[in-house]
């Protein structure tokens, strides 16, 4: 994984990529569903905004998150913080929260761990687990818009962590986890050939980076993708994969999210 400055310096690019793209939506978009559990822009922005703003009091330590973990048991908790914010508004806010959160990692020693719902984290890991929210959540805006994106070789870290999650995906549902891992080799945005594993012809995925990236952060199905997937444990995989916490989340249905 890359280091603690470089991820930071990643996860503030692609907030500054997002909300270059959202200056340019319509008013009237904001509130318009997407594919993704029929929430508008504005819910995703405010997802985005609300869970920054919890890592930046999770780093402000122990305390100040078990302050807002217990607030979230409260009614409309978040929509409170929120406080009817929608629109440009709502991303100037989220942008300014991204911002800060990043200033305070760069400052940090890259051994510190921080609080969140479940195991601490480190902050590396912490810091991609922000970048891969910011990047597949906002999928669902560019699909609604129907654009497609720019994309660069920082979501490396993306797919590092659904490679690092392939056990993790099969004991979070109670299932044996399939051996050996799959062969990975995929291509990234610049051209790059990124691996893991051990190579093996009968037990691979191979393909396009994003689309790695995609499946493994539920943002696609594979049966939408162009992955080659070849073996048992490859294709198990690659029908669950899940890179990021929580209950089990079954990926998207074929055919149920891409451009609009």
């Amino acid at each position: 994984m890359a280091d603690l400055a470089e991820i930071v310096a990643d996860l503030r690019a692609e907030g500054d990529q997002l909300y270059k793209f959202l200056l340019t939506l319509d008013d009237e978009d904001w509130s318009k569903e997407t594919k993704f559990k029929s929430w508008t822009p504005n819910d995703v922005v405010g997802h985005l905004h609300f869970f920054d703003y919890v890592g930046v009091e999770s780093h402000k330590g122990e305390e100040a998150f078990a302050a807002v973990a217990a607030k979230l048991g409260e009614p409309n908790y978040i929509e409170s913080y929120l406080d009817g914010a929608t629109g440009k508004e709502l991303a100037d806010r989220w942008i300014k929260m991204l911002h800060e959160m990043c200033d305070r990692f760069s400052a940090s020693e890259s051994s510190r761990r921080l609080k969140w719902f479940g195991p601490d984290m480190g902050i590396s890991m912490f810091t991609t687990a922000r970048l891969m929210e910011t990047w597949s959540h906002s999928w669902a805006i560019y699909d609604m818009k129907g654009e497609g994106r720019e994309q660069f070789d920082r979501i490396k870290s993306i797919a590092t962590i659904g490679v690092k999650t392939y056990g993790w995906t099969f004991v979070n549902r109670k299932m044996d986890v399939p051996e050996p891992k799959p062969y990975i080799e995929i291509k990234a945005p610049s051209g790059e050939i990124w691996t893991w594993n051990e190579p093996q012809a009968d037990n691979k995925i191979t393909g396009d980076a994003v689309e790695f990236c995609q499946v493994v952060a539920q943002v696609r199905n594979i049966a939408d993708v162009n992955l080659e997937v070849v073996g048992g444990p490859a294709n198990q995989w690659m029908e669950i994969a899940q890179c990021f916490a929580g209950p089990p989340n079954d990926p998207p249905t074929p055919g149920s999210r891409g451009l609009s």
